[in-house]
């Protein structure tokens, strides 16, 4: 079936603004522009000048993993039982019908990236994920999208509870660097077997190490405060990979590190309070300052933490403290995209890529608009009754 949206005023996110119509078919963008021809035939939607923009994506949440108000029955973000926990899979653990997903589509967030826990030194196996499915299989972008890793207080806490390793920042890091020489060990001996030499025996943990070595996926690492950040970039020098900054906190006061490296950071989740020491320093203008550094920043809820239908939200708090408004969009759209890995289909309006629309009452950045319409790969999955207040996901 063939979608021509008419009468909006589109931001494709990479590239101007301006008044015209988006034609879809079979899923994916076809036409766009400000005098684009509606094709005979087509699904006529009139915008009547409201905003259109790519579908916002979350690059760090927990949804589906860590279930609201289901208590323990819910909770599968952390298997704390080994610090190293490598070859675990958030794919493995997601309920796709968590009234999360709903509330993601009710604020306009067509995409995520759903990550284990910070428990471990090693957490496991992301995965990038559209919200809308009828199973988790079929809402994969990518799999895996990259390896969590914590620093900090939060593994240090877990093990030094069970009076074992780690239990300090210097045992945390120890961990890291064990497993990345024995994954750097593994590579060396699967590399030098010859014909005839007995079956290599397969490790899982080693296996998921060596996508990071070998800079297939990116390691995503938990941290906050300045220090854990510059532990985090001195791992990733002696080993080589590719490092991404989840949380951040402290980020800002060492921009000029993280730019020169070409570092991206997964600011947030912003609208919390100071719950623990690591966290004293968070502050809504520090994606504007990385923006304006050079760093490529992404604006994350970390849902549930921060409900995941106030990511837009968040990025109009971080304009309010001096982020401009065109970084602001591009922090929950095509920089997080880009940091999953899967931006050559969403995170950007653009010919070819899949149609994940979502149609706003207004700017989106104005705390007042809201999301009207939602599309995921051309299929209208979402839609709000301004006259009666409410709005109603597709069913399943």
């Amino acid at each position: 079936m063939t979608l021509a949206i008419t009468h909006a005023h589109v931001v494709p996110v990479e590239g101007p603004a301006f008044d015209g119509t988006v034609v879809v078919d079979d899923g994916a963008i076809t036409a766009l522009g400000a005098d684009v021809a509606v094709p005979d035939g087509a699904e006529v939607v009139d915008a009547q000048g409201r905003w259109l923009l790519p579908g916002l994506v979350d690059a760090h949440v927990h949804l589906g993993v860590w279930e609201e108000g289901e208590g323990w029955a819910g909770q599968d973000t952390n298997e704390m039982t080994d610090p190293v926990m490598a070859a675990a899979r958030a794919l493995d653990a997601i309920n796709p019908r968590e009234r999360g997903f709903d509330d993601a589509l009710a604020g306009g967030i067509t995409s995520v990236n759903v990550n284990p826990g910070s428990g471990n030194p090693i957490g496991g196996l992301a995965v990038a994920l559209k919200t809308y499915g009828r199973y988790v299989d079929e809402m994969v972008m990518r799999s895996p999208s990259g390896l969590k890793a914590a620093l900090g207080e939060n593994p240090k806490r877990v093990y030094g509870e069970q009076k074992k390793t780690p239990s300090t920042r210097l045992g945390v890091a120890l961990t890291l660097r064990k497993a990345f020489t024995e994954a750097r060990d593994y590579q060396a001996r699967l590399a030098h077997r010859e014909d005839g030499d007995a079956p290599a025996e397969h490790s899982l943990v080693n296996e998921a190490l060596c996508l990071v070595l070998d800079r297939e996926i990116p390691w995503r690492q938990h941290c906050h405060r300045a220090d854990d950040i510059a532990t985090a970039v001195r791992i990733a020098e002696e080993f080589g990979y590719q490092l991404v900054l989840d949380h951040g906190t402290e980020s800002y006061l060492v921009a000029d590190l993280l730019a020169e490296r070409g570092i991206p950071v997964l600011y947030g989740p912003m609208i919390v309070s100071r719950s623990k020491v690591e966290v004293r320093e968070r502050s809504a203008k520090a994606p504007g300052i990385l923006d304006r550094a050079g760093v490529k920043v992404s604006i994350i809820t970390d849902h549930p933490v921060v409900p995941i239908d106030y990511l837009v939200t968040q990025a109009a708090l971080a304009v309010k403290e001096g982020m401009e408004p065109d970084a602001a969009l591009r922090a929950v759209t095509i920089n997080p995209a880009e940091v999953m890995g899967v931006s050559e289909r969403v995170g950007s309006l653009a010919v070819g890529k899949d149609a994940d629309l979502v149609l706003w009452s207004g700017d989106p950045l104005d705390f007042t608009s809201r999301a009207l319409r939602v599309w995921v790969s051309g299929r209208e999955v979402y839609s709000y009754d301004e006259a009666a207040g409410t709005g109603t996901v597709v069913p399943r």
